[in-house]
């Protein structure tokens, strides 16, 4: 495979991921355009995006401290609290749009309804606006926090159904107050959701139901936020790492069985774990009921598999999204079960002419990750970047799975696990400079 050396590049979408690819392009001298189906950048930041692909709750804090989140090359101000609101956070991105002067590349309010491969390579974009737009090298930068997933179960139920992923506060979309209310979930969202809706003022019955636990951790530690000490523990010995952090994490979490909450079958590390303050404490105060998996809907009564029942007015599923890729033909690109095979989760072995940025769960924080994959991206971009060849990709996708999820459960929530500190250390150190070798030989 020859240096690539694209004339046109596009991105789809214009969210965190978006935004630094189109940085990092800008950076290396390569010309692009952005597509964005909303009025607005942001993505999953950008509350009540017009374009659907934002979860954020009124509420919302973000869960990882400023001093994990900020990107390395635009730091967030040091006025900002510990855990900023949403709104610092569209702030945050409007200010680095701005600073790097972004806006200007951007199509806003231009969906990408199909993206086809052209036969000799590069891409033809059908846009929402009825025209078509040329490109010869593409990423797509859309998300996967915005298509919800939803449970089966047996059964039917009579009451009022949402995910998390359209719940705004207790007033909109449905009214939440003098309500018995089953929230399903026990991640970051069904912890919020949960704390603000057994608030004693909105006078519901609050019921909480998840099927095999969580690590609840709190937010700060000795006065500072816990993902300072997070960041420290990636010095720790390899042989010592996961001994240790899962030792200290489910020593700091306690025994969730005694909030009435299952103990999880897994160690720390192995998941995702729970980041909250609030809901011990309303747990231990009776506020909030715990409950096991659903076993059976029963018109309005719900079912629980240790046998209980609860009448249920309204029931938050907080379970999770799919990755969807709706302008692709399902048989081009799709993500069965939430799993698409990536090498360094950017590119598809064979496909040199398209990109992915942002598809993965990365911990402990998303930001850094992305703007450490744009790099990567650009460089490949200007042509001083060459990913190894198609076979070699394939042996170091399965190698790196192994490593990144061969020690996590088994579902649709961990199949993009990333741990960060290690990821962008193998980019910096030993990609990068591998591949501007390998771009070197291809180009002689």
């Amino acid at each position: 495979m020859g240096v690539f050396r694209p004339g046109s590049t596009a991105i789809i979408g214009a969210g965190i991921a978006g935004l630094t690819a189109g940085k990092m392009l800008a950076d290396y001298g390569v010309p692009y355009t952005c597509f964005e189906a909303s009025d607005r950048i942001g993505g999953n930041w950008a509350f009540g995006n017009p374009n659907g692909h934002s979860s954020a709750y009124r509420s919302l804090h973000i869960d990882t401290s400023k001093y994990q989140l900020s990107f390395r090359d635009f730091p967030m101000p040091d006025e900002y609290p510990d855990f900023p609101h949403h709104s610092l956070i569209k702030r945050y991105l409007d200010d680095y749009a701005e600073s790097f002067d972004l806006l200007h590349r951007i199509r806003f309010e231009t969906s990408v309804v199909r993206a086809e491969p052209r036969p000799g390579g590069g891409w033809t974009l059908h846009l929402g606006t009825g025209e078509q737009y040329e490109t010869e090298f593409l990423i797509v930068a859309n998300g996967h926090h915005w298509d919800p997933r939803f449970p089966e179960f047996p059964g039917h139920f009579d009451g009022q159904v949402m995910h998390s992923h359209a719940y705004i506060d207790p007033a909109d979309p449905l009214d939440l107050s003098n309500k018995r209310i089953l929230v399903v979930g026990l991640g970051n969202s069904a912890a919020d959701i949960t704390v603000e809706l057994s608030s004693r003022a909105l006078r519901n019955m609050v019921y909480l139901s998840t099927r095999s636990g969580s690590w609840i951790v709190p937010k700060y530690m000795a006065g500072q936020p816990l993902d300072k000490y997070a960041a420290m523990m990636q010095y720790i010995p390899k042989p010592l790492f996961r001994p240790l952090v899962n030792t200290f994490a489910e020593f700091i979490s306690g025994d969730p069985g005694r909030l009435g909450l299952p103990r999880p079958r897994h160690r720390f590390l192995d998941a995702h774990g729970t980041q909250s303050v609030e809901l011990p404490l309303r747990l231990g105060s009776g506020d909030v009921i715990p409950k096991p998996d659903i076993d059976r809907l029963d018109g309005a009564t719900v079912r629980f598999a240790d046998g209980t029942t609860a009448a249920i007015d309204v029931i938050v599923y907080a379970t999770g999204y799919n990755i969807t890729f709706p302008f692709f033909a399902p048989e081009l690109v799709s993500a069965p079960g939430n799993r698409i095979r990536l090498y360094k989760r950017i590119f598809r072995p064979g496909t040199p002419d398209l990109a992915f940025a942002g598809f993965a769960q990365s911990v402990p924080t998303l930001f850094p990750f992305v703007e450490c994959q744009a790099r990567l991206i650009a460089a490949y971009a200007a042509g001083e970047y060459l990913p190894p060849a198609p076979e070699v990709m394939e042996r170091v996708i399965a190698a790196d799975e192994e490593y990144h999820l061969g020690r996590v459960l088994d579902r649709p929530r961990h199949t993009q696990q990333i741990d960060f500190y290690r990821y962008e250390r193998q980019l910096r150190a030993e990609e990068l400079p591998a591949g501007r070798e390998r771009a070197r030989r291809a180009a002689a």
